[in-house]
């Protein structure tokens, strides 16, 4: 029986983020497309994407794991093939512990997958609304602030693009697909593909834009909080209200990520 896993390159209890990344690796070095249609590399990338079928559905890696450990039992002559009753309620052991470890592998890998996805997706939902609610509100707390408030908020400012690029940049190596042609699959059914990395970047792009015009669209037709505290609102746009969403997400990120640790 053929080992996924020696192929792929990976451990047995390796998560789904590894292999992912472990064929992703395999399939840049051997992709037919960059080798001049080299016959044994063409050979091996079928053997990877055969592989990553499997494991990368979770199951087909299970049910390949159980297939993977009956093959190994039965090649061995030891009290694992015995009929003995002693040894068959041992066997029934092993098995019940291997099926337990399944489980709580799945639920594991579950957990941190949710994680993630709040990871990427948590932040990109509070830019987008106080995206809006900065242009909407239109607060001037950099122009009434001395010069160390400045530094201060602009430091923060800093740190926050840094957050979000890191946010963004995870939540696109988890959730995207790069651009690999899969042509030696041609013929075959493949699973549904995420949304190509431009794809995504265009819609995170366009998503920010958009929350950008709407706060300015709102913030045109009321001007509320301008004529109850006009000390602490302008009327008008200004550059700085580019300043805060990246600041407000950053905030409100970690108190996201330390409430998360706390559940855990």
């Amino acid at each position: 029986m053929v080992n996924y896993y020696d192929i792929l390159k990976v451990s047995p209890e390796a998560t789904a983020a590894e292999i992912k990344s472990a064929y992703r690796r395999l399939a840049r070095k051997l992709h037919p497309d960059a080798n001049q249609g080299n016959e044994e590399t063409a050979l091996k990338f079928a053997a990877i994407a055969e592989a990553y079928e499997v494991l990368g559905n979770a199951r087909e890696r299970d049910r390949y794991n159980q297939r993977l450990g009956e093959m190994t039992l039965s090649g061995s002559d030891t009290v694992l093939t015995s009929s003995n009753r002693h040894a068959q309620r041992w066997r029934q052991m092993v098995y019940e512990k291997r099926y337990n470890d399944i489980i709580d592998r799945l639920m594991e890998e579950e957990r941190l997958e949710n994680l993630a996805f709040q990871r990427a997706v948590f932040p990109f939902v509070s830019l987008l609304i106080t995206s809006v609610l900065a242009t909407a509100a239109k607060p001037q707390i950099f122009v009434n602030t001395g010069v160390i408030g400045k530094i201060i908020i602009v430091a923060l400012f800093i740190a926050g693009i840094i957050h979000i690029i890191g946010r963004v940049k995870d939540g696109f190596v988890r959730y995207t697909e790069e651009d690999i042609h899969e042509s030696i699959l041609d013929g075959q059914e493949r699973p549904s593909r995420p949304m190509s990395q431009v794809g995504a970047a265009g819609v995170v792009i366009g998503s920010i834009l958009a929350c950008l015009g709407i706060g300015s669209l709102i913030g045109m037709l009321v001007d509320f909080p301008a004529q109850v505290l006009p000390s602490m609102f302008s009327t008008k746009f200004e550059p700085e209200f580019f300043l805060y969403p990246p600041i407000v997400t950053f905030f409100v990120d970690v108190m996201h990520s330390i409430v998360s640790r706390f559940e855990r």
